[in-house]
């Protein structure tokens, strides 16, 4: 079987239709049990959001409210629906410090697909080399392994010639982790005079370019990567097509402009927004605070669920202006106030060390007047002076930058 389950090549009509379908009872169970959403979430009716549309109108959560609330009330911010005990197997910690639960159910970050997708099945043997204490990295493919009846083990981080030891001991056919470790045990296993038995691997956690996935494979070695976070768990995962990353099918995704809730055109680079149907960690419409960008028609791989560029940068561009911090938000304001405003950028420099702030907008009907009213409303909202440029519609780098500092201090 080539794919992980039916619901990979179903008709994008119905997998729509089954998502919208599911939506508005886990809007109503995250408001009636997780306190935080009860909060973020009210005077919503649950039962009315049954469209990307209607979801678009919900509040987003970014991860730096999440641990703001989550410093006032301890252990996860009134996010979560469990409790400790049999509903809560495991407690992890990302950096903030963040914390993040784990439930019972198998394959809770539900990556077993993108296994599946890499090519792990029954009967592998996989050294995990991610970490397995405060970070869930390692407990979340330890447990997508054990879906697909994979053995694991868990080898964890560092101790390179242990490692290489291990390997040449147990002969795993399988790797997962970041691909720079891959690639250290490679080195280390050369030096030692040990051939790896490594035939493929499952990387993640930070860039994977086409020349060291390439590198891999020139060493009989496949290897694929997914898009996963802590918060929501996989996202979007690599097929053996190699053409962007196709969505977990238990994800409603959306690409937003930076700063706002506001959905952006498809193939237009912008934050990606996550609503998860996990009932322990009902995060709806969750910033992550990562670029990407929606991916026209389905994967050749015969999947038919939207796909995304992968990791294009991070959303948050926030910069300090004379003392001033200027936010992505803040500009986003601005080009409202003024519907003729296609789309802009704000570009921070700094002539003979002197900051200067530059927005550019893309509009059809520039003048001196609309100049004039602009730059008010830069200096109403963010309490600094600023210059504007008009360009013509479509000419703005369409890489998610809202703010752009290319200030030089040499």
């Amino acid at each position: 079987m080539n794919y992980y389950d039916a619901r990979e090549t179903r008709d994008p009509a119905e997998r729509e239709r089954e998502l919208m379908a599911r939506l508005p009872a886990q809007i109503a169970h995250a408001k009636a049990n997780a306190p935080a959403f009860a909060v973020v979430l009210e005077g919503v009716d649950a039962a009315t959001v049954t469209s990307r549309e209607a979801l678009a109108c919900l509040p987003v959560t970014r991860k730096s409210e999440l641990l703001e609330r989550q410093k006032a009330a301890r252990p996860f911010g009134g996010f979560a629906a469990t409790a400790w005990g049999a509903d809560c197997r495991r407690v992890f910690a990302s950096p903030g410090p963040l914390y993040e639960p784990e439930s019972a159910r198998p394959d809770y970050y539900r990556l077993a697909r993108a296994f599946f997708a890499a090519g792990f099945r029954e009967g592998d043997l996989v050294h995990n080399t991610f970490s397995y204490h405060f970070t869930p990295a390692g407990s979340m493919m330890e447990t997508a392994a054990h879906a697909l009846g994979c053995t694991v083990f868990p080898a964890g981080v560092g101790q390179t010639e242990q490692q290489v030891a291990a390997v040449a001991d147990l002969r795993p056919n399988a790797y997962v982790g970041t691909p720079s470790f891959l690639r250290i045990i490679l080195d280390k296993a050369g030096e030692m005079g040990i051939v790896p038995s490594f035939t493929k691997a499952f990387v993640s956690g930070e860039a994977f370019p086409p020349a060291l996935r390439d590198a891999f494979a020139a060493r009989g070695i496949v290897a694929y990567q997914a898009y996963a976070t802590a918060d929501i768990g996989l996202i979007a995962y690599e097929t053996p097509a190699r053409e962007g990353m196709v969505l977990d099918e238990d994800v409603i995704l959306e690409i937003v402009r930076p700063g706002t809730g506001d959905p952006v055109a498809p193939g237009e680079v912008g934050e990606v927004v996550v609503t998860t149907f996990n009932p322990d960690y009902p995060l709806i419409r969750f910033g992550t605070g990562d670029l990407s960008a929606l991916m026209p028609g389905p994967s050749p791989c015969g999947r038919t669920n939207l796909r995304i560029k992968g990791w294009m940068g991070r959303a948050d561009q926030t910069t300090k202006v004379k003392g001033m911090f200027v936010h992505p938000g803040q500009i986003a304001a601005v080009a409202k106030r003024h519907p003729e405003i296609v789309r802009a950028r704000l570009v921070v420099d700094n002539p003979d060390l002197n900051d200067r702030m530059t927005l550019h907008c893309e509009t059809v009907h520039p003048g001196e007047m609309l100049a004039g009213a602009i730059a008010a409303s830069i200096r109403e909202l963010t309490k600094l002076r600023g210059e504007v440029s008009f360009c013509t519609p479509g000419s703005l780098a369409n890489d998610g930058k809202v703010i752009d500092d290319v200030r030089k201090y040499d």
